[in-house]
């Protein structure tokens, strides 16, 4: 069956939007599509229909092939814990939590997995896009490899190598890449994509023509800098180096940054609005004194992130926040961190160990090896305003905070809870947002407007923007036949 990979020269080179824009391409002519990323870093991760968790930008790219969720989209995920340690999903499920030297050594047994993975998703449709990791110019990282050219050739699946010349040298990394690769894995790469240029095109042609000259790779085309996908879900937590400025707004809304902080697509609704001045607070940034709402958002490491959160002075600012009558919300570990007491036991996150929380709301919580993740819908507590999203948390929550939940699932349970001066309140439910009824209804607890739009609508809008411009600026004949497509017009 076709299949194509798109690697790139470098982490944050647009792989992912690519992915997803060409996606839907194929898949609004007609094509039954899917996406695939052997192996994927990220802390941003989206429950699947069959029960297991995958990369962010694999379930977007699902959505863009119009395609449920599964595990065999991205069967190793890596969710970095620690600056050297992560724990390590496979096929949805935690396979443990290894550090980084260790995992050099395992993952090559970690292939087989993987290809089976791939085989299952050629079985079921007419293509499959296939997302690499990092660069394949990281040589010293080539033994064992399963996210770039030795899945690409264990595979036997062809490469297009992306150089993104926005943030420059896109001719040294491109030609530089087939400089240092050896000639097995320079033979995979069957042309290249200049992404993110801004302006003339012509103005880089002869940029081109050198780089083919130098490498004997065809050129398939160069894709402008893509403003539709602002309104795509970003994975890597890079982008939020760039987030960090509000916009102005009738109220302000503001996310600490930690240090682990996981699945913050949460928030790109609440960016999205115009009545929300939304800005994530950089770390030894203190805690703006006019926010009208403080959001704790989820972490990898809930018990880190607790003691990174009061190494900031972020606590200080926090219970300052309070007594001016301000609002808080938790989001799953930060739901966690806004309670009593937080206990890892056994060491589930990183360190076993127990910490103090923030005391603002009246519940306990120890994590637990068991991981919960499902699908959940239901209502707002006090209102009929309905929401859809995902739990996907370590962990149990009791106490008599409970008793006062923030939501309440269409099963008729509770879920998170509420102080009693209404003000302060944590879930651990991820998306909230994203349900136009219920941001509005949250929106309006803080006397603010909201355009009630659903996210899938925006984002199923923006994938179709990006598909048309990849239409335009690629050679999309010329990237159908070096995926094998037959009779492809």
């Amino acid at each position: 069956m076709a299949a194509l990979m798109i690697q790139g020269c470098g982490s944050d080179v647009g792989k992912s939007v690519l992915v997803a824009g060409l996606c839907r391409l194929f898949a609004n002519r007609g094509l039954t599509v899917r996406p695939f990323k052997p192996q994927n870093m990220s802390n941003n991760a989206a429950v699947t229909a069959d029960g297991g968790e995958i990369g962010r930008a694999q379930a977007l790219q699902a959505v863009a092939c119009r395609t449920p969720l599964t595990v065999d989209m991205n069967p190793v995920l890596l969710k970095p814990q620690s600056d050297v340690g992560a724990q390590v999903i496979v096929r949805g499920k935690i396979a443990g939590n290894w550090q980084a030297r260790g995992y050099q050594e395992k993952k090559a047994a970690l292939l087989d997995v993987v290809l089976e993975s791939f085989r299952t998703l050629q079985s079921q449709s007419d293509l499959v896009i296939v997302e690499g990791a990092g660069s394949p110019a990281e040589i010293n990282l080539r033994a064992g490899d399963i996210a770039n050219m030795g899945f690409a050739i264990a595979a036997d699946v062809p490469v297009v190598l992306v150089g993104d010349i926005d943030r420059g040298h896109v001719i040294a990394a491109l030609v530089g890449a087939h400089a240092v690769l050896d000639e097995a894995d320079r033979a995979m790469i069957r042309g290249f994509v200049i992404n993110k240029f801004r302006g003339d095109p012509t103005l880089f042609q002869d940029g081109r023509t050198e780089i083919t000259a130098r490498t004997g790779w065809p050129d398939l085309g160069m894709a402008p800098w893509l403003a539709a996908a602002k309104s795509l879900p970003a994975e890597d937590a890079v982008i939020l180096d760039h987030a960090a400025a509000g916009k102005g707004g009738k109220v302000r809304i503001v996310v600490p940054m930690l240090s682990r902080i996981a699945n913050f697509d949460d928030f790109d609704p609440l960016r999205a609005e115009p009545s929300v001045d939304f800005a994530f607070i950089p770390p030894g940034t203190p805690l703006p004194g006019d926010a009208d709402l403080v959001i704790l958002p989820g972490t990898k490491a809930t018990l880190a992130d607790l003691a990174f959160l009061r190494a900031q002075g972020w606590d200080i600012d926090l219970a300052a926040h309070v007594r001016r009558g301000g609002r808080v919300l938790g989001v799953c570990g930060g739901f966690q961190m806004l309670g009593r007491t937080v206990a890892d036991p056994r060491g589930i996150e990183g360190l076993a160990g127990e910490a103090s929380g923030l005391g603002l709301l009246d519940v306990d919580t120890v994590l637990t090896s068991d991981k919960v993740l499902r699908p959940v819908a239901g209502r707002l507590a006090n209102s009929d305003a309905r929401f859809e999203g995902y739990e996907m948390h370590v962990g149990r929550t009791d106490g008599r905070g409970l008793q006062r939940p923030l939501l309440v699932f269409d099963n008729g349970a509770g879920e998170g809870a509420v102080s009693p001066d209404g003000r302060v309140a944590g879930a651990y439910v991820h998306g909230l947002f994203a349900s136009g009824e219920a941001r509005a209804a949250l929106l309006a607890q803080l006397g603010a407007a909201s355009t009630g739009i659903d996210q899938a609508h925006a984002v199923d809008t923006a994938l179709d923007e990006v598909a048309a411009m990849l239409e335009r600026s690629l050679d999309i004949s010329a990237l159908a036949r070096i995926a094998g497509l037959k009779d492809f017009a």
